[in-house]
């Protein structure tokens, strides 16, 4: 394939200097004869489709600022690599299953959030939650302490075995413990690699595991599948840790068990986003909360960025491009 004849990037300011370092700016922009770079930072869908024919882009490198697509897209438009994650807000189903062609940033971000999960089963083990209440808002020091454990020797249960479930494995090996998932269709040569059991299914991995981790895809089989049964599977002190999808978790059950106070929980995603001010999560001194924040650091940003330079090098040399959205895992996004 030859040179893109045009690549349009639309990036606001604080997005631009977090994802492309500028050396990778100018590698992007030796890839084609005209590269436009546009940081107006609010723009309408309308003016989007008027930029798009003015620049004639045959790729668009975009990201959270960046409107709705025109349907039926411009002619000129090849390939959209989106350098962040969930293209349900940019591209509707009909765009892809009419052949357009979409990336985003794909397993590039995937140790940052298995960091971010290993960060919250250790907040979750130690009562984190309990203590900041208890010495920020309370003024108070080692009264009525929850039951706090250790990572060394448990069993640690994964719900899916995605790149980010695949990173967690690596980062939990030096604690010796025992790691087992729920990933129905997933290989039984991919768990051996990773020294990995299978549970039989998600009430075995709840009932066999301390502590559970979930990484599950959100698709109808998913939505809503830890319910109360399994949560009463976890024992006083034990832990459910959730950087996934939010609807995997039963909502009525997650704040029925939440609120009896003996289960420990980390929740990052949630079933409304932002989470209500009024939540009843809030405030349980057994359950730590962050806001949809398990994605990558504001410094390793720039890692979604060299993979992005990667897939125009890609595009361009006429190459499989890695990270392709499909209709499918267009459903299984928020």
């Amino acid at each position: 394939m030859p040179r893109p004849r045009s690549i349009l990037v639309h990036l606001r300011p604080a997005q631009r200097a977090a994802f492309f370092t500028p050396a990778i700016e100018a590698e992007m922009a030796k890839l084609t004869d005209q590269f436009h770079l546009w940081t107006e930072p609010e723009v309408s869908a309308e003016v989007l489709a008027a930029k798009l024919a003015e620049t004639e882009a045959e790729v668009l490198v975009c990201g959270w600022a960046t409107p709705r697509l025109p349907e039926p897209l411009p002619a000129a438009l090849k390939y959209v690599l989106y350098v962040s994650g969930s293209v349900k807000t940019l591209v509707s189903r009909d765009h892809l299953e009419q052949g357009a062609v979409v990336t985003n940033w794909g397993n590039s971000i995937s140790r940052i959030v298995a960091e971010a999960a290993l960060m919250h089963v250790f907040n979750t083990l130690r009562a984190t939650a309990h203590w900041t209440l208890r010495m920020h808002v309370e003024k108070g020091w080692d009264e009525d302490a929850p039951p706090a454990g250790s990572l060394f020797g448990r069993n640690v249960g994964i719900y899916g075995f995605g790149f980010i479930a695949r990173e967690l494995v690596k980062l939990l090996r030096p604690f010796g413990v025992e790691i087992m998932t729920h990933a129905p269709g997933m290989p039984d040569d991919v768990l051996r690699e990773f020294g990995v059991a299978r549970a039989m299914d998600l009430n075995d991995l709840f009932a066999a595991n301390s502590v559970v981790v979930n990484l599950a895809p959100l698709t109808a089989e998913t939505r809503d599948s830890i319910g109360l049964e399994q949560l009463r599977l976890l024992d006083v002190g034990e832990v459910l840790v959730s950087v996934g999808r939010g609807p995997v978790i039963n909502e009525d059950a997650l704040l029925t068990v939440a609120a009896e106070g003996q289960v420990q929980f980390a929740l990052d995603v949630f079933h409304q986003e932002p989470l209500p001010a009024d939540s009843p999560l809030r405030g349980l001194t057994n359950v730590m909360l962050t806001p949809h924040r398990a994605g990558p650091t504001d410094d390793r940003m720039v890692d979604a960025g060299e993979f992005a330079l990667a897939n125009l090098r890609a595009y361009v040399n006429d190459e499989p491009l890695r990270a392709v959205v499909t209709p499918e895992i267009y459903d299984a996004a928020t």
